[in-house]
């Protein structure tokens, strides 16, 4: 694992991170998740578009230019040195004294993570993944919106440990209203007939780079794709269900509850965009770690 911080690149375990940093004590804060896949950094623009957007709304300035970013990404990910693997870019408040006023803190800081990350095991997306529905809710977004990637991720780090405490591989959050907003680190689609659903923003999920991606394959081979508000029960009538995240990639569900989904197992619709996202990732953007000899 490498790290990128106060420019220079290091292993992980010589990086620091001051104990004052505001990011540490209060979250405050934001980061993008990307993936290197077959040695391409997987809509790097996009990513940090959303970051640019993320930190307007809570009113910090990006310590470095969108291209000093992608560079800062894209050489921590060559260090690294493997074609598949998986990037956290953070930008916090930066260091300041104990209180929580942001306008304490003099700059930014910014570090740059690149390593593996296994979310599910291979026999998990052999299988498809065993849900339930937690116990703990998404904020309304007049509350706290979903859409800024911020570095509070508390009641996904709940959702997830009561997920593993039930027994199951994850968990769907519902928002104050009873609608599925989505999994604790992944989007969530249903699939009826021809229909593709997923949750819209508004309900408190967020505007995933790789949920775009899949809307997007879908549309391409004839599905019609819907943002629309999700119950459980449409995940119960539904053919097939599947998560979608940077650090899940595309994975289906097989249970909500105990109750089986659809076939119980991966359905044909989830693995052909399983498939056609994994190609897509492979052919889009610049390679920026060719394959080396003997490998394709």
């Amino acid at each position: 694992m490498k790290t990128w911080i106060d420019g220079r690149i290091v292993d992980a375990a010589d990086a620091t991170v001051n104990v004052a940093d505001h990011g540490l004590l209060y979250g405050d804060g934001i980061f993008e998740g990307l993936r290197v896949i077959a040695g391409r950094v997987f809509r790097i623009e996009r990513h940090l578009a959303r970051l640019q957007v993320g930190a307007k709304a809570i009113g910090l300035e990006l310590p470095r230019s969108p291209d000093a970013l992608r560079e800062i990404v894209e050489e921590t990910a060559r260090a690294h040195g493997e074609r598949e693997a998986y990037v956290r870019l953070v930008v916090t408040r930066g260091v300041g004294p104990l209180g929580v006023d942001p306008t304490t803190c003099e700059r930014p800081g910014l570090f740059c993570i690149v390593g593996a990350i296994r979310l599910f095991s291979d026999e998990q997306r052999r299988r498809g993944l065993d849900l339930i529905t937690s116990s703990h809710r998404r904020p309304n977004a007049d509350a706290l919106d979903m859409r800024v990637k911020s570095l509070n991720y508390l009641g996904s780090a709940l959702a997830k440990l009561e997920a593993r405490q039930r027994g199951a591989d994850d968990a769907l959050l519902l928002n104050a209203r009873g609608h599925v907003a989505e999994a604790s680190v992944a989007n969530v689609f249903t699939l009826h007939g021809d229909v593709l659903s997923t949750p819209p923003a508004t309900d408190g999920c967020l505007e995933g780079i790789n949920r775009a991606a899949v809307m997007q394959i879908a549309r391409s081979i004839g599905l019609e794709v819907r943002e629309r508000s999700l119950g459980r029960l449409d995940f119960f009538g539904a053919d097939e269900a599947f998560l979608t995240g940077s650090g899940a990639g595309v994975i289906a569900m097989r249970s909500l509850d105990g109750r089986t989904l659809g076939a119980g197992e991966q359905g044909p619709v989830t693995a052909r965009l399983t498939a056609l996202h994994r190609r897509l990732a492979e052919t889009e953007g610049s390679e920026i770690l060719p394959a080396s000899k003997g490998q394709s």
